[in-house]
């Protein structure tokens, strides 16, 4: 099995772009609400509740991000598709559904 680094790292530049744009899209909606709050609490409330949501997905998509970006410089660094245990190549199906794994099947388990 060979791994093709270009459209590797072409995949993990295209989920990097998409995590930034969520992120950002995130930001926004918290600092910048869609919906007026009216003076009613529930309406407070609700909203609240819609923040913390945003807040953990934002969360969710900067870990996201990080891995992307620490498989780039695995890429970058030829060590790309190692497992970080064992050393032995991940697997090319595991790559392709997770293209930033860091550990093969054995020991991601």
């Amino acid at each position: 099995m060979s791994i093709n680094l270009n459209t590797a790292k072409q995949n993990l530049l295209k989920l990097k772009d998409e995590y930034e744009i969520r992120i950002s899209k995130i930001e926004d909606h918290i600092q910048n609400p869609q919906d007026d709050l009216n003076e009613h609490w529930d309406d407070q409330a609700i909203s609240y509740r819609q923040n913390g949501m945003r807040k953990n997905l934002m969360g969710e998509a900067r870990q996201n991000l990080s891995y992307v970006e620490n498989a780039l410089n695995r890429i970058e660094n030829n060590t790309y598709g190692d497992c970080e245990v064992c050393d032995k190549q991940i697997e090319e199906k595991r790559l392709e559904a997770l293209p930033y794994a860091t550990l093969c099947m054995d020991h991601a388990e």
